[in-house]
């Protein structure tokens, strides 16, 4: 079992099973939309960021974005790591019927695929001392490649998203985000730069 040094917030119970059997680690849950009206859990989660950090790893699908953002706006962005699992068709085991999507939630991802996202994100790993930095990829970066701000950016995010195998809900800001985790800027520059 691997020991996180921060927080880690998964949407519900069975995410948080999961987690519990491949990180030693506080998990906390959002019980779903349930964290839009609960400002007691809203103030654990803030104060787990105070004293620990705190990693958002919620489902790949619409839902898991919308409480993503949520807690993005409601707790300290310095405070705050994101991990992302990729989107996989399927169904958990437990579910008679797939999600409204399709797709897997953290549940049902491998414990690779987990630990692999926790790394990319930035965990402060026991045992582990090369913990990846920001990259340094801007906003600036991002426009002088056509991925914002231009005819046909969003199209240009979105090819971008299927190469990578990213979740295909991210804002702009949090592919951002999500290239500043898999790369360097002088990487994504020398890949990306279209000029």
């Amino acid at each position: 079992m691997i020991r996180i040094k921060e927080a880690i917030v998964v949407e519900g119970r069975y995410d948080a099973n999961t987690l519990r059997q491949i990180v030693d680690a506080p998990v906390l849950e959002t019980s779903g939309f349930g964290i839009f009206n609960d400002k007691e859990r809203l103030n654990l989660l803030r104060r787990a960021a105070e004293t620990r950090g705190l990693i958002i790893l919620t489902d790949s699908d619409g839902a898991g974005f919308v409480i993503r953002r949520y807690l993005s706006g409601a707790i300290d962005p310095k405070l705050v790591k994101h991990a992302y699992i990729p989107d996989v068709l399927g169904k958990e085991k437990r579910k008679s019927a797939p999600s409204k999507e399709g797709k897997l939630g953290v549940e049902g991802m491998g414990p690779e695929v987990i630990l692999e996202a926790l790394r990319r994100a930035g965990a402060t790993i026991e045992g582990e001392s090369n913990h990846p930095e920001p990259a340094g990829i801007t906003k600036q970066d991002f426009y002088r490649c056509g991925l914002s701000g231009g005819a046909g950016s969003a199209e240009k995010r979105a090819e971008l998203i299927r190469e990578m195998e990213l979740p295909d809900h991210l804002s702009a800001n949090a592919l951002l985000t999500a290239m500043n985790l898999l790369m360097t800027r002088e990487e994504f520059l020398s890949r990306y730069n279209q000029q």
